[in-house]
Parts: structure tokens; C-alpha cells; sequence
């Protein structure tokens, strides 16, 4: 699992520091997708207000497209219009993260409820054809959960850049705490200070820019008076993991598809081949080219033709085929 945020200090600018508070410019592609409207409601789940937005209609099958760990439903807006047509699309954010409330604690059953009751209140199950879920990083690692759970209700999973480890590899699969608690003193500073995590290149700055603005949200408490980030810094400091991955992705229920950016540093050949081998080699398995860990960001125009080609195979095909792209 990965941070999708982290918050640096002045010696650690980001990349966005160089454009000194200027959006910079965007492709006119991604110009038109953010500029699609789309609804903004809440549901809630245990006690806390979870954020949706949607884009179509409940007249459609649904699709349900989840982020990483400490990032949001926003890193959607330039995605969810490409399957508005056909789907009714939906970006949702888990608690702690966004917009969404903070809880006293956190557990991955409790996500993967959040998961349910977005498909709920977006009239997902009430179509002939199940829900789909797509999600990266960490939203991954709940979907895996999802779909080992509740799978007997969705048609199947797309799992992005979540990487479910072989034993002999050593590396830690919980999120670092994530330092969100300073307050900055304009939004400038902020943008300056804003990341990807892992660390990574990432060209298209237009798109960090336009998620950087929307993880972050004014303050005016005992801390300062600024910008601060969405996200709850202390939720990894009172979380609970369950089930191992490997054991859950043995268990998923529906159709299961696993993506990669191919040049992710997290998802190297031995952890695609591990991952495989979980599945029996009975699933596809999507690299795409030049992307790393943040697929979305990288490469979102391939991930979108990917994510279109996938879904139109098993919208006309039957489980268990063996497919490695």
C-alpha cells in the first residue's frame, strides 16, 4: 500500500512549487472532461457522511471507481466522463480522506461497507447487470476485501496497481503516516508543497495540480489560519488490517481483472507473477506502458482505452479465460 499524498517541508518542494500558485496548462482533452457535470451527495455509513459524485443514471450498470490512500473521488473527474455513456459511473471517497467525515477508528471491513452503500444509494443493485468496481492503490486492497465478501453481488473487480506481495519479498504493506496536520499560510505554499508518494515522476502536471487543489481545504482553528490537507493524519495510527490480502484474493467471489502501470516500482514481474499464480492464471492481467504506481496520472488516456476494452470483453464473454497484456 501507498500514500498518495504526503506533506513535505519547506526544504522539500514539490513539483507544482515552479508554477508559483499558476494552473498549468492542460490539453484540451482534459479541459472538456473536468468541465462534465456531475451530482455531489453523501451517504452514510456507520455514523459518517461519505462523498459520491455521479455522472449518469441508475438506468444504467453501474460502475463504482474508488481511490488510493489519501486521495479522493476528484481523482476521477478526468476519468468518469469516458464511461458516462454506458455506465452509471460514480467516484466515491472513503472516510478519513476528501470530503468525507474522519472517524475514532478505521477498519477495512468498515471500507468495503462504505463500498456497498455507495452502490446502495446510487440504485447500482437494483439493475439487471451487477456492479463493477475499479480501484487503485490502497482502494485496491479494500476491493480485494469487497470482492471476497460481497462478491456474489457485483459482476466483478478491477484491481490497479495494488500489490499483493509473494512471502519471500520484504517489504511493508501498511501505509506511512502521512504528516497532515501543519496549516499553510495560502494556498500557494500548499500547491508547492504537494507530492506524490512513493515518490515518482509524473509529466503531466496539469492533473497533480488539479488534485493537489482539491486534497486541500481552508482552516481557521488553534493550529493557524490556511490551507491544510483533506485527509486525516492519524488514521493509520488507528486502523485495523484483518485478513491478509493473499488470503482474500483467493477468496474473491466475481470476476477479477488486475492492472498495472509497468514501469511501478510496486509491481514488479515476481509480484505479477505471484499475483497470477494466487488466481490460478485464470484472469487478465493489464500492464500499462510507461505508467508507474499512480497509473491515472500517468497514463490516464491508455487506462481509460484499457478500462473500455476490458469491460466490453466481459460485457460479451464468459469467466475464466486466461489473458495477460
Amino acid at each position: 500500500m501507498s500514500d498518495e499524498i504526503e506533506k513535505h517541508t519547506p526544504a522539500e518542494p514539490g513539483p507544482l512549487s515552479q508554477y508559483m500558485g499558476d494552473i498549468p496548462p492542460s490539453p484540451e482533452w482534459f479541459t472538456r472532461a473536468i468541465a462534465t457535470g456531475y451530482d455531489t451527495r453523501f451517504v452514510r455509513v456507520n455514523g459518517a457522511r461519505i462523498h459520491y459524485q455521479s455522472w449518469s443514471s441508475p438506468k444504467k450498470p453501474g460502475l463504482l471507481l474508488v481511490h488510493g490512500n489519501g486521495a479522493h473521488s476528484h481523482w476521477y473527474d478526468f476519468i468518469a466522463p469516458y464511461f458516462a455513456q454506458h455506465y452509471n459511473v460514480v467516484a466515491m471517497t472513503f472516510s478519513g480522506m476528501g470530503e468525507s467525515d474522519w472517524r475514532d477508528t478505521y477498519d477495512m471491513e468498515t471500507f468495503a461497507e462504505e463500498q456497498i452503500a455507495v452502490c446502495e444509494a446510487t440504485g447500482m443493485f437494483d439493475h439487471a447487470i451487477k456492479p463493477t468496481i475499479v480501484a487503485h492503490s490502497f482502494g485496491g486492497f479494500v476491493t480485494i476485501l469487497t470482492g471476497a465478501k460481497y462478491g456474489d453481488r457485483l459482476t466483478g473487480t478491477v484491481i490497479v496497481d495494488s500489490p499483493v506481495n509473494p512471502p519471500e519479498r520484504d517489504i511493508s504493506t501498511r501505509p506511512r503516516q502521512a504528516r497532515g496536520n501543519r496549516v499553510y499560510p495560502d494556498l500557494n505554499t500548499a500547491l508547492g508543497r504537494f507530492r506524490l508518494a512513493p515518490v515518482q515522476p509524473c509529466d503531466n502536471h496539469y492533473i497533480m495540480d488539479y488534485i493537489a487543489r482539491w486534497s486541500l481545504k481552508q482552516v481557521d482553528n488553534e493550529r493557524g489560519k490556511g490551507w491544510a490537507w483533506r485527509f486525516d493524519p492519524d488514521i493509520w495510527q488507528r486502523f485495523e488490517f484483518g485478513k491478509p490480502a493473499s488470503t482474500l484474493l483467493k477468496e474473491t467471489a466475481c470476476r477479477i481483472a488486475l492492472f498495472r502501470g509497468e514501469e511501478s516500482e510496486l509491481m514488479p514481474d515476481e509480484v505479477k507473477d505471484y499475483m497470477e499464480q494466487i488466481l490460478d492464471r485464470k484472469v487478465p492481467f493489464v500492464s500499462i506502458p510507461h505508467a508507474r504506481h499512480h497509473v491515472l496520472l500517468d497514463q490516464p488516456l491508455a487506462f481509460i482505452a484499457a478500462l473500455r476494452a476490458l469491460l466490453a470483453d466481459w460485457d460479451h464473454s464468459e469467466p475464466n479465460r486466461t489473458i495477460s497484456i
